[in-house]
């Protein structure tokens, strides 16, 4: 599985992005997906997740109500729409899929996300 993102790049707070994750390969194969970041100095954090149909979904508390995630399995293709952005949102963020069993985790290259204030 190979995953791609798109559509990072720097934007003033209060503004919009939508993320594009397309992966490639043994596509099959996924089961859930989700979008995680990581800030200069910290950790990777979880921001959303979404099951296999995309009818369950998680969000990470800062950012609900802010973020929507989804997915459109014909064109298999995950997004997340983010709005009203905030500084701290500023992070390079990258696309997850875990596959059924046994589970295994691919990742993406990531891209960057900046807030200005």
């Amino acid at each position: 599985v190979q995953l791609v993102e798109s559509g990072g790049g720097l934007v003033q707070a209060g503004g919009s992005l939508r993320l594009s994750c397309a992966a490639s390969g043994s596509t099959f194969s996924i089961n859930a997906m989700g979008w995680y970041r990581q800030a200069p100095g910290k950790q990777r954090e979880l921001v959303a997740a979404i099951s296999s149909g995309g009818g369950s979904t998680n969000y990470a508390d800062s950012v609900k109500g802010r973020f929507t995630i989804s997915r459109d399995n014909a064109k298999n293709t995950m997004y997340l729409q983010m709005n009203s952005l905030k500084p701290e949102d500023t992070a390079v963020y990258y696309c997850n899929a875990k596959t059924w069993a046994p589970g295994y985790n691919y990742w993406g290259q990531g891209t960057q996300v900046t807030v200005s204030s």
